[in-house]
């Protein structure tokens, strides 16, 4: 007997509230940086709750521009205050849930057979160190973080100048690591947990922490997010999370 039409919409009505709330996942647009070390607390959250949440990985700048244009996110974590700021201003995050979550640190990177060891000094030949023809990596100094941290490093450092027409800009600080990595590049300038996380490449300098701005990974919800994705904002502040987040290279931030 055919089941009445009335009988079915209530079934159907059931089915659908009592569907799981991994099948509602929170998505988290993040800077690329934070690719490797977000995965493993995804993987971390999932194992305690049985929700995975869905990562989208590039430039602070795209994403934030993303979120402007067409929403998408549910969770905002960027390299930089700036871009927070930005959708601060706009009235596109939950003010109330913004909180700074992790610290980094600035690297010259190499290949990691070249025979190179820099000196970062007031005016030292970064110029010189690349070479004939050589071109410095660095994610996009106009409008991703760690471009405009290693515009500022260099403007301070006196040595900007000289290499400005010398780079290879990336979309983001994994493309910068990459062209390095594949020898495109004799030297890059990334964060510290991007050297950590690709054996093809090693540091050969470390940026003075005073010559840009503090590396500051600020997370927050975006306006309309998910209720349950307040929970794994919370997450990333766990003991847990912390211990990946370390263990990565991150400074945690409290």
């Amino acid at each position: 007997m055919p089941m009445p039409r009335l009988f079915r919409t209530a079934v159907a009505v059931a089915l659908f509230a009592a569907w799981p709330l991994a099948a509602q996942a929170q998505t988290v647009f993040a800077a690329a940086s934070l690719g490797d070390a977000l995965t493993q607390v995804g993987d971390a959250y999932k194992a305690r709750t049985g929700q995975a949440p869905v990562f989208s990985f590039a430039a602070s700048s795209a994403l934030a521009k993303q979120i402007e244009a067409s929403g998408g996110a549910d969770i905002f974590i960027s390299a930089d205050r700036d871009w927070m700021d930005y959708l601060d201003a706009k009235a596109l995050i939950a003010k109330d849930t913004r909180k700074d979550l992790l610290g980094n640190h600035l690297v010259l990177i190499a290949p990691a057979a070249a025979d190179v060891t820099i000196r970062i000094a007031p005016k030292f030949d970064l110029a010189g160190a690349l070479g004939d023809g050589g071109k410095l990596s660095v994610a996009d100094p106009a409008s991703v973080p760690a471009g405009k941290y290693a515009k500022a490093s260099l403007a301070a450092l006196g040595v900007w100048d000289s290499v400005a027409g010398r780079l290879a800009p990336a979309e983001n600080v994994r493309v910068a690591l990459a062209y390095v990595a594949r020898g495109e590049a004799p030297l890059g300038i990334v964060y510290t947990t991007d050297a950590m996380a690709e054996p093809k490449v090693k540091v050969v300098g470390i940026f003075p922490d005073d010559t840009h701005a503090l590396i500051v990974y600020p997370a927050a919800l975006v306006k309309e997010a998910k209720p349950e994705a307040k929970v794994f904002l919370d997450f990333l502040g766990s003991a847990e999370a912390n211990a990946i987040f370390a263990k990565a290279g991150f400074t945690v931030l409290k």
